[in-house]
């Protein structure tokens, strides 16, 4: 998803523009958010460094010293995407505090409005100065960023954040072990842990890596010891001795499911042939449901939601589908049925067949919540095709919804006011067509003169970073107040996100039924 995210480089200038022409004796707050959550971590982490920390011995040997700069990593400042990527200033959180920065990353919903999707990521991923405000502890803010990815299945660039910070805080390692987990690096999750000596294992831990790493015997005593101290419930224990020694268990019947399922017992689950269905569990947890290991049926669930989250890119999505042929119908079936029709359509160069398969494609896509990723893999195509009428009209609107919406709309006559709205938008011209609430509040947001919006103070008091926040929470929610959702199109373009301002207002013009 961060290859698609376009840069901002002129977001200081644009901002000290837009802030002189607002009206100074209106100061409009932003729109207040109810209940922001604390900072707390997944529930569904493995439990698998001690906490508090144990400063307990795993060695008798000499240890070693490593000597680093005192400012080696300010967790806060770490990021993966420049500023020459970004366009976003260095300062960016500013004056907003750390504290409520995390509960505004922790607050992002893990589905939503796509173009929101990419804003937020490009934030948590973004090479930042930390905020200048608030007592939140060191690393507070990086936490956030990090389980905002992992509450979407974001694990690949999530581990490559914690691979550039160093997963040595105990917080980050425990994420950092999980992940690698997920997405079969348990050796090296190991490894790590061995490595770090700022990291005290729990039993479940230190049980799973000295038995990955083939000793047995002192899994086996790690076991003992942890049993005779108390330190599992029945069911982690039963779990723990079968994986240790599963032919002691030889004519049982398999473990009841578990619904507390962490990535540690979902790996201990697998080494026993008992792997665990994930349907409705956490994005992160899906993600191992991607392994041509867990079937395509799950395959397909998984790349479903996980292309809803962004965390996947529409092209593996896509490979996905089209990798067998269904055997079966209703549901996905039906779904990816109809995809491959199209996509043999399309192949074949039949006009007369692909017009007559769209729309039943489409519209599978739309009510799955695909429109977007089906869009970004079909627009393209379908514009070498000659499509009249109906098939013609969907098609357009599709590559609306398409990285390519600004040369379709530069391609084209519009045919129905819906279209010249789209047509506008997609050039960053003034609307000057509107029906409802929404489409007004848009309207509004693309014209000539935008009103002053209620980010205004946020940007003259240097929260912008906060800004975004609160702006990507407004747009992820479609029933939300239009008002509100213009306030956040006329914030992004007036700081210079021309590009995702427009796909979100194209996403929620046509993102529904045609």
């Amino acid at each position: 998803m961060t290859r698609r995210l376009a840069a901002a480089a002129l977001v200081w200038a644009v901002v000290g523009t837009a802030a002189m022409a607002q009206d100074p004796v209106e100061e409009i707050m932003p729109p207040t958010l109810p209940d922001l959550p604390e900072a707390f971590a997944p529930e569904w982490l493995s439990d698998t460094v001690t906490r508090p920390h144990s400063n307990v011995a795993t060695s008798a040997a000499r240890p070693q010293f490593e000597i680093l700069p005192i400012d080696a990593v300010q967790l806060d400042a770490v990021g993966l995407l420049p500023r020459s990527i970004t366009g976003l200033p260095e300062t960016l959180w500013g004056a907003s505090e750390a504290e409520m920065l995390a509960r505004l990353f922790r607050a992002q919903p893990a589905t939503g409005l796509p173009a929101a999707l990419s804003l937020t990521e490009m934030l948590a991923l973004a090479e930042l100065a930390p905020p200048a405000a608030g007592d939140a502890p060191e690393g507070e803010l990086f936490l956030a960023r990090l389980d905002m990815l992992l509450t979407r299945g974001a694990l690949d660039p999530a581990l490559a954040l914690m691979e550039r910070a160093g997963p040595t805080d105990p917080q980050v390692f425990r994420r950092f072990f999980d992940v690698s987990l997920l997405i079969g690096h348990g050796d090296r999750a190991c490894r790590a842990m061995e490595a770090n000596p700022d990291i005290a294992p729990t039993f479940p831990a230190r049980i799973f890596c000295l038995a990955r790493g083939g000793d047995w015997p002192a899994a086996a005593l790690s076991f003992g010891t942890g049993e005779a101290l108390g330190r599992f419930e029945p069911a982690e224990a039963d779990l723990i001795a079968r994986f240790l020694d599963p032919e002691l268990f030889e004519g049982d019947g398999p473990l009841p499911p578990d619904p507390a399922l962490t990535p540690l017992s979902f790996q201990m689950r697998m080494a026993i042939a008992e792997r665990p269905d994930l349907t409705g569990a956490p994005l992160a947890l899906v993600h191992a449901d991607l392994s041509a290991l867990a079937g395509w049926r799950a395959q397909l669930d998984a790349a479903e939601r996980l292309t809803r989250s962004g965390a996947v890119e529409p092209q593996q999505w896509f490979a996905i589908y089209t990798s067998r042929v269904p055997s079966a119908s209703g549901g996905v079936w039906d779904r990816v049925a109809a995809v491959q029709a199209l996509d043999a359509a399309l192949l074949a160069g039949d006009a007369a067949e692909v017009a007559r398969r769209l729309p039943d494609a489409y519209d599978h896509m739309q009510r799955a919540g695909l429109a977007v990723a089906f869009a970004t893999i079909f627009a393209e195509r379908l514009q070498r095709v000659p499509l009249t009428g109906e098939a013609g009209l969907l098609a357009r609107r599709i590559g609306l919804l398409s990285p390519i919406y600004e040369r379709i709309a530069r391609s084209a006559v519009a045919q129905t006011d819906t279209e010249r709205t789209a047509f506008a938008i997609a050039q960053g011209q003034p609307v000057e067509t509107a029906g409802g609430a929404l489409q007004q509040a848009i309207a509004t947001a693309f014209s000539a003169e935008p009103p002053p919006h209620r980010y205004t103070w946020l940007l003259d008091n240097d929260r912008m970073g906060e800004a975004f926040l609160h702006a990507a929470l407004v747009l992820s929610d479609r029933e939300g107040d239009p008002g509100d959702i213009g306030d956040a199109l006329i914030l992004l373009r007036g700081v210079g996100f021309e590009d995702i301002a427009r796909r979100a207002a194209l996403q929620l013009l046509l993102d529904g039924p045609a």
